[in-house]
């Protein structure tokens, strides 16, 4: 999305050359010491490029997206398309723990300030309000400091993934969790009078879009297309409304352009996942419906 957040001009051509690796297993310790940045990743294998990158220098009058659904609705129902009316917002925070590194065999627990054992009950919390909301919750990256068998974890930096079908049931599980987060951040280490705190940073804030209704109709009656002769009861069946629960390029194009997307289903409903497939048929089917709207589309400009 970084890409399409430039030529949107949503994020700074600056900011994305700037944009780190996240050190992982197999880049440490280099990643951690010098990691590699866009623009660093860009000039190595010469795809830095020149020409300008703006909705502005190079047009487009609409966008169309083909993906995997990533995600399981369209397999489990055995269906073949999905039409992408919209996209969930979703928050992206850095949180930092910090409490106070002790020794694990002489402090009793009421002595403690966890910050790990203060992390765990957030994630658990985090969860818990987001369903509660009709949300999602998750932690993808944890990093516990100072990472000794014997020492109580002093400091716990932790990533959190807040998604939801609307921008304001997003800020609302924000809001609660700022205020659980802190309860339970103030009561691990209360009774030495050296309590945990916590800090949140804002990483990335993308509000909820809705897609354009000529390009949903435009890939709605392709799709219908495609599988009117599948060897079912009812074709129209195979083809299903969808909201996506991931980000895509077309967030960002949807400012600027008409814009929607098509979804195919993916093996298991795997993403992020070495196991992730999706097959030559669904492929096809894919190809078919975003060739076909693209046309539809095009006819309607020019009528």
């Amino acid at each position: 999305m970084i890409s399409s957040g430039v030529w949107a001009e949503c994020i700074p051509l600056s900011k994305a050359h700037d944009l780190k690796e996240v050190p992982t297993v197999a880049s440490l310790p280099t990643a951690a010491s010098a990691p590699e940045t866009m623009k660093s990743a860009l000039q190595k294998i010469g795809y830095l490029g020149s020409v300008p990158c703006s909705y502005k220098s190079t047009p487009m009058a609409a966008h169309f997206e083909l993906h995997i659904e990533q995600g399981p609705h369209l397999v489990s129902a055995g269906q073949r398309v999905g039409v992408v009316t919209a996209v969930q917002a979703y928050r992206w925070f850095r949180l930092n723990v910090i409490g106070r590194d002790t020794h694990t065999g002489t402090t009793a627990f009421e002595h403690r300030a966890d910050a790990l054992y203060a992390f765990a009950r957030m994630m658990v919390r985090a969860r818990e309000v987001a369903a509660g909301r009709g949300c999602l919750a998750s932690v993808g990256i944890i990093e516990a400091k100072p990472g000794s068998v014997n020492t109580v974890p002093g400091q716990v930096s932790f990533s959190l993934d807040i998604r939801g079908p609307e921008t304001e049931l997003v800020a609302e599980v924000e809001k609660e969790l700022r205020r659980d987060f802190d309860e339970i951040a103030a009561a691990e280490g209360a009774g030495i009078g050296k309590p945990c705190r916590v800090e949140w940073t804002l990483d990335f804030d993308s509000p909820a879009v809705k897609f354009h209704d000529e390009c949903i109709e435009c890939v709605q009656q392709s799709a219908h297309a495609v599988v009117a002769d599948a060897s079912v009861a009812d074709p129209k069946s195979l083809v299903r409304p969808i909201m996506s629960g991931a980000g895509h390029d077309s967030v960002f194009t949807s400012k600027r352009v008409p814009t929607s997307m098509i979804f195919v289903p993916c093996k298991d409903g795997l993403s992020h996942h070495p196991e992730e497939f999706c097959s030559a048929d669904d492929c096809a089917t894919g190809a078919s419906v975003i060739l076909q709207a693209v046309v539809r589309y095009d006819r309607r400009r020019f009528a």
